[in-house]
């Protein structure tokens, strides 16, 4: 009889196997769909929640107090990410220790928080505080060491290209309804909404995000974090990209008014169409670059795209007479570079990071992500009012072409579903 189940029991774990390795090669799971596309739910919400003041609270803030002052407007704009750059690596480590969901949804009521308060503000400098609450709830590392968590080494890059193509789509949508909902309720309305958002995103991650269970293993020294040369590869990577990013969104949308003739009420008929052809021309050379080992050679190509991006924009930009639809080309080179080192770049981090610090390791990832994009927006504005537009690519080129250089000599991962001599250890 004993014979008989332990028999049974074999073949019961030979079929358990097969079924495994097929699922691994079909792609993946029910519960990793699920746990990726809620928690990218959770980035979009939020994302959206911010991008829908983006075009429009210059205009407003005129109409308040203090808002006369080109400073103070721009410091209640890249207050967010100042804010975001220091509570970035608490909440990760935070996560790391004490859960990821506990972590995400606190970093949701601050943001909420914040949310109200820049809603009820009657002067720029409330503004300015409930922005940098917004920003306090700093929740990327988390919510990305999450997504780590609930997916396979192997299918770890779709989930993150997820993430990534929700906010580009939700960034093309914002631009589309930012000003429909400006006329209809008001700036204070948006942060009204912004704060909706955030409060039905904690929905999302109490009732719909499937529950993962925390990595425990030993502690991991902070050094072993910061002195790992491809770790910080990736960190100067994400600084670089939204540097680059936040500095080049100081002179394209003037631009477009320009020279295409488009109010920033109508950017939407180019920005919807670029992001969306860039969203689907990434997706082939992320998965086959994991599939087969290949991210290196990807994420190198994706950066040398983004230098010769800034190299034309900075050609473009010095002639006398610019051709727009130079500009739409230009852009759809960036969105796609872009996307591409959004999706990968967590992904790397996520697997060359300690198990038990992941949240650790994305917190000081989505720090440098955070400072890259306060200093783009704070050094393009500088650069294009006393040196001109096209010393802001020049800046761009710089920060690409350094990028280029040290991401040149990282190390290749192993293909999908291949584990290394390490990760197997750990």
């Amino acid at each position: 009889m004993n014979s008989v189940s332990s028999s049974s029991d074999r073949s019961s774990d030979r079929s358990s196997d097969r079924s495994s390795d097929s699922e691994i090669s079909s792609g993946m799971s029910r519960a990793e769909v699920k746990a990726s596309a809620s928690l990218a739910s959770i980035f979009a919400l939020r994302m959206l929640g911010l991008f829908l003041i983006l075009s429009v609270f210059s205009v407003h803030a005129k109409t308040l107090p203090g808002g006369d002052n080109a400073t103070l407007v721009g410091l209640a704009m890249g207050i967010y990410g100042l804010a975001q750059s220091f509570g970035q690596i608490p909440f990760g480590v935070a996560s790391d220790k004490y859960g990821r969901k506990k972590i995400i949804v606190i970093g949701l009521l601050l943001f909420a928080l914040g949310s109200f308060i820049a809603a009820g503000a009657d002067n720029i400098y409330w503004v300015i505080i409930g922005r940098a609450i917004q920003g306090a709830g700093a929740i990327s590392a988390a919510v990305t060491a999450f997504i780590a968590d609930s997916t396979r080494e192997e299918h770890r890059t779709k989930a993150m290209a997820l993430v990534g193509g929700s906010i580009g789509l939700t960034f093309a949508l914002s631009l589309i309804i930012s000003p429909l909902l400006y006329e209809w309720v008001g700036m204070g309305g948006i942060f009204g909404l912004t704060g909706a958002l955030s409060l039905a995103a904690i929905a999302v991650v109490l009732w719909l995000v499937p529950l993962v269970p925390l990595v425990r293993a030993k502690r991991v020294a902070w050094s072993e974090i910061l002195r790992n040369g491809e770790l910080m590869r990736l960190n100067y990577g994400v600084f670089a990209l939204h540097m680059t990013q936040m500095a080049m969104f100081v002179v394209i949308p003037s631009a477009l008014v320009k020279y295409a003739g488009l109010p920033v009420a109508s950017h939407w008929k180019i920005y919807l169409p670029v992001v969306l052809a860039s969203f689907l021309l990434m997706l082939p050379p992320v998965f086959v670059g994991e599939k087969q080992g290949k991210m290196r050679q990807v994420l190198v190509a994706a950066v040398a795209l983004l230098l010769i991006v800034q190299l034309g924009l900075l050609l473009t930009f010095s002639l006398e007479m610019i051709r727009w639809q130079w500009l739409v080309v230009l852009l759809l080179g960036f969105f796609i570079a872009f996307n591409v080192l959004e999706a990968s770049q967590p992904s790397l981090v996520s697997r060359i990071a300690p198990p038990a610090a992941k949240g650790a390791a994305l917190g000081v990832y989505n720090t440098m992500q955070a400072l890259g994009l306060f200093c783009g927006g704070a050094l393009g504005g500088l650069l294009k009012q006393h040196v001109g537009a096209p010393s802001v690519f020049i800046l761009g080129a710089a920060a690409t072409f350094c990028w280029l250089i040290i991401a040149a000599s990282m190390k290749n991962l192993p293909r999908r579903g291949q584990k290394s001599t390490t990760a197997a250890a750990a």
